[in-house]
């Protein structure tokens, strides 16, 4: 593979534009991807097989999902981790995150093997350095890294003994070695990709092999990065700002991708037509289920 950028090969799933589409995720017990649109307080379902989309309001912003059980899933929000009931959509805040703190929401977020779950927050106008990025494990809740802008680009190597973030608005990716029985980090972040040029780092998935597939916000692509930080090859997605990618399918070989509409003028939103939908790829991919989050 080369570093060269892949013209679009796909399709535009029958889901509504997202003011701020994020969080996207897959359940391969029902075959459905989960994601949301995060100021529009909105959380979307979509069944892969019959191509059929249900939309849920939200009370509050919320942007991770993750599953708990055949009946439960626990998702981030503005407040904390709210336990949602799968069949109903009842929330209940189960552990607090900032929640007395009005600027702020979560943003992205992943599940690690052991069932602990890393989380950033961030300004809602994005503030500088209003965020920080949690390690929550069974309900215990524990500050990793303070002053944290967009945090981003969260994701676990398939062993379990590396974590990845980015915090967008200094566009580095940081990798640190974590306790595969813990997720706690063992030392301190080093710089992973110093990234430069079109575009900014934004939410990421790691595949089986241990490449990083990564959202260029402001570029339209998904970029897959090397263990050792290479950028591999460039996947392009038809709508510029390019939020989060999640494996979804049978296999976990395929590469859902959400985008956003937020800050876009309407001259931008005429030139960008697609801004705010969500994507299926047709590139194939080596990809992982997420975990459970254990309550």
């Amino acid at each position: 593979m080369s570093n060269d950028q892949i013209a679009f090969a796909g399709s535009i799933l029958k889901a509504r534009a997202c003011m701020l589409g994020e969080g996207p995720t897959y359940d391969p017990h029902t075959g459905t991807a989960w994601w949301f649109d995060i100021v529009g307080r909105k959380l979307f379902e979509y069944a892969l097989a019959d191509d059929t989309v249900r939309i849920h309001e939200l009370s509050v912003m919320g942007s991770v999902l993750a599953r708990v059980d055949d009946h439960r899933q626990v998702i981030a929000t503005e407040t904390g981790l709210h336990l949602r009931q799968s069949a109903t959509g009842d929330l209940e805040l189960i552990t607090p995150i900032e929640a007395d703190n009005e600027v702020t929401r979560s943003n992205d977020g992943r599940v690690h093997s052991c069932g602990a779950l890393w989380i950033g927050t961030m300004g809602k106008k994005a503030e500088k350095q209003a965020g920080a990025i949690y390690h929550v494990a069974r309900g215990v809740v524990t500050k990793l890294y303070p002053d944290i802008t967009i945090p981003n680009a969260i994701c676990f190597s398939p062993d379990g003994t590396l974590a990845y973030f980015a915090d967008t608005d200094t566009d580095r990716m940081m990798r640190v070695e974590i306790d595969p029985a813990t997720a706690l980090p063992l030392g301190e972040p080093a710089v992973f990709i110093d990234h430069r040029g079109e575009g900014g780092l934004d939410g990421a998935v790691c595949d089986a092999d241990g490449t990083i597939w990564n959202a260029r916000w402001g570029a339209g692509c998904i970029d897959g990065y090397s263990s050792q930080g290479k950028r591999l090859i460039s996947l392009k997605v038809p709508a510029s700002q390019t939020s989060c990618p999640a494996f979804v399918g049978e296999d976990a070989n395929r590469l859902l991708v959400t985008t956003a509409q937020e800050s876009l003028t309407a001259d931008q939103l005429a030139e960008d037509p697609n801004a705010g939908l969500t994507f299926l790829l047709d590139h194939e991919v080596k990809g992982r289920f997420e975990p459970d989050y254990l309550l």
